[in-house]
């Protein structure tokens, strides 16, 4: 079985400083670079790094950046038969700012991406049956969301949505298709109604976000590490230590190893922990793509940080 992302495709260009503006403020920058990202194309290239047949259905612009946003798909194994070159519109462009610790602002221009919708769902609805997963992000229009999420629910297969960049509020439609959600701090705050600081305020949220029909609730916590909520209750799992570089693709780093956990049949338990090593890796490292870990880069980080998981992914 295979995992499918329908979502965003950017070119990302990554400014470095010291320290992150204040407002009105001008900064000198260390370096810049472009970078392929999106959130849609991060998680695609996370899942095929760790050897899960991962296709994506999206949209880039007829321009540089689209040839070489699908030059560097492809190049990571990631299948890319259905991303429209759109011959109206620039390709999505994401602009970063990083600072020395690690932290980042981020505006997304989204081209090409906010124009995806029916012409896209038809190739999304191509390639459901052969997927397990389905992984959804809020880059591109959200009635394409609510569809996609339909027709990978309608079809049988699991579906994951990552509601970033944050939202107020979610159609209450959107909330009946979904299996599993995966906000951050920011996220669940905003769904929630509520500031959410620690595991505590992390179980409220989830609680209430359970009301609205989504059965599992798993919110990252950063440093914290993890809360995810079921019928059966809460639990937490630990983050694993590491210096942070960079954190722009922590949570698409997270969202790629969980549907590849679960693509590869690993239990809920065990592929929120795996992802979590996702995660703790690809912050080691700049930029989004070029900082996602293969499949034996985490088998390794796993064995050396003692944790007994079956990390094993499928063939």
């Amino acid at each position: 079985m295979s995992a499918i992302v329908f979502g965003s495709i950017n070119m990302d260009l990554v400014t470095r400083v010291p320290r992150l503006p204040a407002l009105g403020e001008t900064l000198t920058g260390q370096s810049f670079e472009m970078i392929p990202g999106g959130k849609g194309a991060n998680q695609a290239v996370a899942m095929a790094r760790l050897g899960i047949a991962t296709e994506l259905v999206g949209r880039v612009g007829n321009d540089r950046f689209g040839q070489d946003l699908l030059a560097e798909l492809r190049a990571n194994r990631v299948t890319c038969d259905r991303v429209w070159v759109d011959q109206s519109i620039h390709s999505g462009v994401a602009a970063i700012v990083v600072d020395d610790a690690g932290e980042n602002h981020i505006i997304v221009i989204p081209g090409a991406n906010g124009q995806v919708g029916a012409a896209d769902l038809e190739r999304l609805q191509a390639v459901l049956p052969h997927a397990k997963v389905l992984l959804l992000q809020l880059e591109v229009p959200i009635e394409a969301v609510i569809r996609a999420a339909q027709a990978a629910k309608q079809a049988g297969v699991t579906v994951i949505l990552d509601p970033a960049p944050a939202q107020l509020s979610l159609p209450t439609e959107l909330y009946s298709w979904i299996d599993i959600i995966t906000p951050n701090q920011v996220e669940a705050s905003q769904l929630a109604g509520f500031s959410v600081e620690d595991h505590k305020s992390a179980a409220r949220a989830a609680t209430l976000i359970h009301q609205n029909g989504i059965a599992t609730v798993i919110i990252k916590l950063g440093r914290l590490g993890v809360l995810y909520s079921t019928e059966n209750g809460a639990l937490s799992i630990p983050s694993f230590p590491v210096k942070a570089i960079d954190t722009v693709a922590a949570g698409d780093a997270f969202n790629g190893g969980l549907a590849a956990g679960l693509t590869a049949n690993l239990s809920l338990q065990k592929a929120i922990t795996f992802a979590s090593a996702v995660a703790a890796l690809s912050v080691t490292k700049a930029g989004a793509q070029p900082s996602l870990p293969t499949r034996q880069e985490v088998a390794t980080f796993l064995s050396t940080h003692g944790e007994l998981l079956d990390h094993r992914l499928a063939e």
